[in-house]
Order: C-alpha cells, then sequence, then structure tokens
C-alpha cells in the first residue's frame, strides 16, 4: 500500500485491532498495512482505548478551538454571584470598621 496523508476511521480501527486481536507490533502493522510511522498507528490505538472506536473516524488536524468556555450550570452561576456579592458586603464593613476604629483611636489621643 502507498503512504497516504488521510486514513478513513474505518481503517483506522482495522489497524487497531488487528494490532490488538493478532498482538502484532507497531512495525509489522506499518510494513502489513503500509502506513507511514508508528506515531499515527500510536495515536490511532490512544484514541480507540480511551474514546472509542467511532471517536477514530473525527478530523484531528490543525490547532484546537480556543472558543468561548463551556457555560456554567445556572444553579452554580447564581451561586457564585450571590457570594461574590457576600463578599462585597463584607469588604464594605470591615473597611467602615476600621475606619470608625481608627477614628476612635485618633480621638482618645487628642484627649490625653
Amino acid at each position: 500500500m502507498p503512504k497516504r496523508s488521510s486514513y478513513s476511521g474505518k481503517f483506522k480501527q482495522t489497524v487497531v485491532e488487528d494490532i490488538r486481536k493478532n498482538h502484532l507490533s507497531y512495525s509489522e502493522a506499518m510494513r502489513k498495512y503500509g502506513i507511514g510511522g508508528k506515531m499515527s498507528i500510536q495515536k490511532w490505538e490512544r484514541i480507540y482505548l480511551e474514546e472509542g472506536p467511532e471517536r477514530l473516524s473525527i478530523e484531528r488536524r490543525g490547532r484546537g478551538s480556543t472558543g468561548r468556555p463551556p457555560k456554567l450550570d445556572k444553579k452554580v452561576e447564581e451561586d457564585l454571584i450571590a457570594e461574590v456579592q457576600r463578599l462585597r458586603a463584607e469588604n464594605d464593613y470591615l473597611k467602615k470598621l476600621n475606619a470608625l476604629v481608627l477614628e476612635k483611636q485618633h480621638q482618645n489621643r487628642k484627649r490625653k
């Protein structure tokens, strides 16, 4: 078989299943199926074992998407907003308390 730059999902699945069933090495599989490198077969096997055979048909070339992060669950988002509001209120309270304590200390120094 000639070297190809793209293989079908079914072909990848066949190669990985043959390796696992017949205990072939990557080099033997390369020669048998005419694949250009061991790394391709290793990636296919990892995908097959971790994600399942149907995921071998997905095109994975190029950069991955760095788009928007997934949205939080509505309940989690509401909890986070409530916590931020509570912390802001606590922060404001502590600032006012600190100002009052400093003012009281300043008045006590004037009296003495």
